[in-house]
């Protein structure tokens, strides 16, 4: 039995004795209350944990069947027992379906008793004999549980994830926290609901929300030009959490009107390279190359969030990968509503984006950071084809990178590590920084070389790294970059936005917190999807992609569920690797199981049984590395490999 088992044990009594109460001169014969077969109702259960309920079947001794059933009415557990006294403890481990499991007793074709036996109801969870990877699951999630906020908001009760270093509600922060608020959260509509009904006539969206409490309006930094993206992103991610495709489709007009803006509208798109522009800002972030001058519209100094004479236009990677993997998914969404020529049409663009993109911005290493429409602009002190910007990090999980590209970003970020002593962590958020003042900040936090997004730090940038490096064949450096993490924030007891290149934590003003979760969710999603291997490829886990990557750090047993709150979504696994034997067993909701097991690269052939059959041709080779693949209906399983 493992050591993270929990067991439950009760035993209900055989029987009660009752008694008279003397009212006449004869007082009345006692008599026993007749002892009816019963089981223990366990209550809420976690999947895969082992725990032990009591049958009391009084008198009985003959052979009995014994089966349990999930919420969906499918066998998970079938046992024949001969009880030795009135009590039989059996140990079960809960399978399958969500929600109340029924237990039922039988002999000879007739039912003795049929009762619930418990509730499975499983939370997402990770434990390994590492526990590194276990406190950074915990921690993770514990910083995300500190950034959710919720308020009224036009008669609807609006919750999202705020921003580290600001209150309110941006969408940005807020899509990307989806990469980890996904495990915990219940309620991933209201934000994508409120920022719908807050859409112009034009199809463009707000940064943030009105937050009547602070007497804060929605608005838009100018300079912005990733919003509808994002806006169709966690649409998208949201109908995967949810599996609620009544509410995609009513979601999708939306999503419609946000990338026609972004793919038409002149101050969005350079019609001439067929690419979304946007002012020189420092990647995704919303102020511009130039000095500190007043606001047009308040007249306070401020950083350049706005647009006018002085502004430099370009093209900027991120916007334009972001946008690509959007259309994608958007794609995905209209074969789901049943508009297949829309479908087609959206990819078609997301294909002819890239190609446009990969020739104007690819240098054959990474994408350049930023590529002016005139040519002849120059930023003194730096060599601008030179710097690596964080969304290369993002585009190793946006699908616009094959495996060659991919390895060529990682490499590139390891490399810069291993030669520059000074910082701690490649968790670039450009290098080289810009020079002092180049970006004018009012005084804010980011004017000097390795402040804030200017040559900071990011845990963001290192979940995605890590999370590529997992997809990419580099789980050394995938396992690396979590074991940093989970040194960092021990060594803090928070996580931040941003650290100094010496490790020291970024204050960016009196709104930080040191819960950040946009690198949470980052580092988390490379711990589920990349580490654990856990990949809904459809929705509400219906078809699940598993790749458990635990062999490569050295851990020996994982327990892993990933629940999706906001549906009855779920997948679970119990993972054992024990000298030329790894064990895997699952189970879920859904429909589908891809397994593929990564082998140790010693390893040239394998025995391998699913539920005690033998699977034929099920060890292969993938780019010269072993591995188990299986394809198979369901999700509870017990595979078995040896070599």
């Amino acid at each position: 039995m493992r050591w993270w088992y929990a067991s439950i044990y009760v035993v209900v009594a055989v029987g009660l004795w009752g008694c008279g109460v003397a009212v006449t001169p004869v007082p009345p014969t006692p008599t026993a209350r007749p002892v009816v077969p019963q089981v223990d109702n366990l209550g809420t259960v976690q999947p895969l944990v082992p725990v032990t309920t009591t049958l009391t079947l009084p008198g009985i001794r003959d052979a009995l069947f014994v089966q349990i059933k999930d919420a969906s009415g499918t066998a998970v557990f079938t046992q024949t027992v001969t009880p030795q006294t009135d009590q039989t403890v059996l140990t079960v481990i809960p399978k399958g379906a969500i929600g109340v499991a029924t237990l039922t007793v039988g002999q000879a074709g007739q039912t003795i008793l049929t009762a619930p036996a418990y509730t499975l109801d499983p939370q997402s969870a990770l434990v390994t004999d590492d526990p590194v990877f276990t406190n950074v699951f915990t921690q993770t999630v514990g910083f995300l549980q500190k950034s959710v906020r919720s308020y009224d908001l036009n008669g609807h009760r609006v919750q999202g994830y705020r921003s580290p270093d600001n209150p309110l509600l941006w969408l940005r922060d807020h899509v990307y926290q989806g990469r980890g608020f996904r495990y915990i959260e219940p309620d991933v509509k209201s934000l994508l609901e409120a920022f719908r009904d807050a859409q112009r006539p034009d199809g463009s969206l707000p940064d943030w929300l009105d937050m009547p409490a602070l007497g804060v309006a929605a608005g838009r930094k100018d300079v912005e030009a990733d919003v509808e993206f994002l806006f169709a992103q966690g649409v998208y991610e949201a109908w995967q959490m949810t599996g609620d495709d009544a509410w995609m489709r009513q979601m999708l007009p939306a999503v419609q009107r946000a990338l026609a803006y972004t793919m038409s509208d002149p101050v969005r798109w350079d019609a001439k390279r067929g690419l979304i522009r946007r002012p020189y800002t420092i990647d995704m972030w919303d102020f511009a190359y130039g000095p500190t001058t007043k606001n047009p519209a308040t007249g306070v100094a401020a950083p350049r969030h706005w647009i006018d004479d002085q502004t430099i236009w370009g093209t900027f990677h991120g916007d334009n990968t972001g946008l690509i993997q959007a259309l994608r998914m958007t794609a995905t969404m209209e074969n789901a509503a049943g508009d297949d020529g829309a479908a087609k049409a959206y990819r078609r663009q997301a294909n002819d984006i890239q190609k446009r993109l990969m020739k104007l911005s690819w240098n054959g290493q990474f994408f350049q950071h930023f590529v002016p429409e005139d040519a002849t602009i120059q930023i003194p002190g730096v060599d601008i084809t030179t710097q690596l910007s964080l969304s290369n990090a993002y585009a190793l999980n946006r699908g616009v990178v094959d495996g060659i590209a991919a390895q060529a970003i990682l490499a590139t970020y390891y490399q810069r590590g291993l030669a520059n002593s000074a910082i701690i962590l490649p968790w670039y958020s450009i290098d080289p920084p810009f020079p002092a003042a180049a970006y004018g900040m009012a005084g804010r936090k980011g004017e000097q070389p390795g402040e804030y997004v200017n040559g900071g730090i990011m845990p963001l940038v290192g979940g995605e790294l890590a999370r590529g490096a997992f997809t990419y064949g580099s789980e050394s450096f995938g396992f690396d970059i979590l074991r940093h993490y989970d040194v960092l924030i021990n060594r803090f007891g928070g996580s931040y936005l941003w650290y100094y290149p010496n490790g020291q934590p970024g204050i960016s003003g009196p709104d930080t917190i040191p819960t950040d979760g946009w690198g949470a969710s980052a580092m988390l999603g490379a711990l589920m999807e990349g580490a654990a291997g856990v990949l809904d490829a459809g929705t509400a886990y219906q078809s699940v992609k598993l790749t458990p990557r635990w062999q490569a750090s050295g851990v020996h047993t994982a327990y892993v569920v990933a629940r999706y709150p906001a549906s009855q979504g779920y997948v679970a696994y119990d993972w054992l690797w024990h000298d030329q034997q790894i064990t895997l067993t699952t189970t879920g909701s859904g429909q589908n199981l891809a397994m593929t097991i990564p082998l140790p690269e010693t390893v040239t052939n394998a025995t391998v049984l699913c539920d005690g059959q033998p699977v034929p041709n099920a060890f292969i080779w993938i780019k010269n590395r072993p591995y188990v693949f299986i394809k198979i209906t369901g999700l509870t399983h017990t595979v078995q490999i040896s070599w």
